[in-house]
């Protein structure tokens, strides 16, 4: 007899596909995508703009999609500015874009002294979070161990059910300033590096968010050039968008008049997706097989050759990806790759990986027009190229990517969340039928026949 298993897994199948005819008649948008692969408007927002893309209209009347050099803008403003002022300014600024994102203005120097002390002293976790992060079984899961112990964040909060803005903000914000803790300490007890609550290293109010995290991470201050990348890191990473998934999904559950720790729970869980979140640990082991399999690395012939297996689903996972080119809606360039590029060619050379970021360089260069030339698409490298090697440089650990990606992107979760909030919409969309008709040949148990 079949296992019960087997049979589950073979009607799945059998009846979950979609008849790609029945898509086009119905005019189905899969994905929540148009047929040229942009995104369908379900929302307003004032938190993130993504931009690649322009619609014209043509002399038969027709719309085309034209590509366009990607832009990003957080409450109105270009990410470069951001960060360009952030850097030539010589200040931290993952604090001051928390701050827009949860206001949408950006705050005078009283302001972000406030807000920067108010995060500083929400940092320290309960004393019952850290023995059940100590207390968890041997794992190395740290994308679930992130959404557990943020599940249980909700028993430390005296009204954790409520709706009002400013239990909301004041959720929010908590949660900003705790994600590096609970992802520092998920990590060592992981691994073992620190055992029992006396190890676990205690955040210090005086250091900015991202210097608070490699301190805690690896027992001692970072220097000012790490602890500067890391943090324009963070800047980049806090906003995307109301379309991407983990936001998406985070107003979602929000629209439900769900509790602020279930909803950033949502976005973890979308974020832990291979798809989603697991982008730079793709690209990081897709480079190591290039490194393997590619001889003369200035050639590049040989790598071109190499990237086209790749495509050809010949070489490295047989996937035919080449990972981190392409984006789902920057199509000439994404803005945060390009600002990225040229710290990340700082780092490599002060710890000597001058050599390797050339042969990233050079994938960078090649891959697009191997893609266009194969596939027909505009594409170009996306952050997270970049941002794997970056981390790398680091010395971050690689199960640490992903959840670094969230301790960033909470920030553009909750301001989403609070915006969802006000606006006040159950999510509530519709889906066609795929069966043929009713089915009214119900037949008792006992006369039915095994499938």
């Amino acid at each position: 007899m079949q296992n019960v298993l087997k049979i589950i897994e073979n009607l799945a199948l059998k009846h979950d596909k979609i008849p790609p005819d029945l898509v086009r008649e119905k005019n189905i948008k899969l994905g929540l995508r148009n047929e040229d692969g942009t995104g369908v408007f379900v929302g307003i927002t004032s938190k993130g703009q993504v931009i690649g893309y322009k619609r014209e209209i043509q002399g038969d009347g027709t719309e085309k999609k034209v590509d366009l050099d990607g832009e990003l803008y957080y409450c109105g403003y270009n990410i470069k500015d951001l960060i360009r002022h952030q850097q030539e300014e010589g200040r931290f600024g993952y604090e001051e874009t928390t701050y827009l994102l949860l206001t949408s203005e950006l705050p005078n120097q009283k302001h972000l002294d406030i807000f920067t002390k108010e995060l500083a002293q929400r940092r320290c976790v309960p004393i019952d979070a850290k023995k059940i992060i100590l207390n968890r079984p041997p794992h190395d899961d740290q994308m679930g161990s992130l959404h557990t112990i943020v599940s249980a964040m909700h028993l430390f909060d005296d009204n954790p059910n409520s709706t009002d803005i400013k239990d909301l903000a004041r959720q929010c914000i908590d949660l900003v300033a705790k994600f590096p803790t609970i992802v520092a300490y998920n990590y060592h007890a992981s691994t073992g590096h620190r055992k029992g609550l006396s190890a676990l290293i205690e955040p210090r109010e005086d250091y900015s968010h991202a210097e608070n995290f490699l301190y805690m991470l690896k027992g001692k201050k970072p220097d000012r050039l790490t602890a500067n990348l890391f943090d324009m890191m963070l800047v980049l990473h806090a906003e995307h968008g109301g379309g991407n998934n983990s936001t998406f999904t985070v107003r979602t559950v929000s629209s439900s008049g769900a509790n602020s720790y279930m909803a950033i729970c949502s976005g973890i869980a979308s974020l832990s997706g291979h798809l989603h979140g697991g982008a730079n640990e793709a690209v990081e082991s897709m480079m190591e097989n290039i490194k393997a399999n590619v001889k003369d690395w200035d050639d590049d012939g040989e790598v071109s050759s190499y990237l086209k297996k790749v495509l050809d689903r010949k070489a490295n996972d047989k996937s035919g990806k080449i990972y981190g080119i392409g984006h789902a809606v920057y199509t000439k360039s994404d803005p945060r790759a390009l600002i990225l590029e040229k710290k990340a060619e700082e780092i490599a050379r002060k710890n000597g990986m001058g050599k390797e970021f050339e042969l990233y360089k050079k994938v960078a260069r090649l891959a697009p027009k191997i893609v266009e030339e194969k596939k027909g698409k505009v594409a170009s490298p996306n952050v997270d190229f970049y941002s794997g090697f970056v981390y790398r440089s680091m010395g971050i650990p690689k199960e640490l990517f992903t959840p670094i990606f969230a301790m960033s992107r909470v920030a553009g979760w909750s301001a989403h969340r609070i915006e969802e909030i006000i606006q006040g919409r159950l999510m509530r969309p519709s889906y066609y039928s795929s069966l043929p008709g009713l089915r009214k040949d119900y037949v008792p148990l006992v006369f039915r026949k095994n499938p």
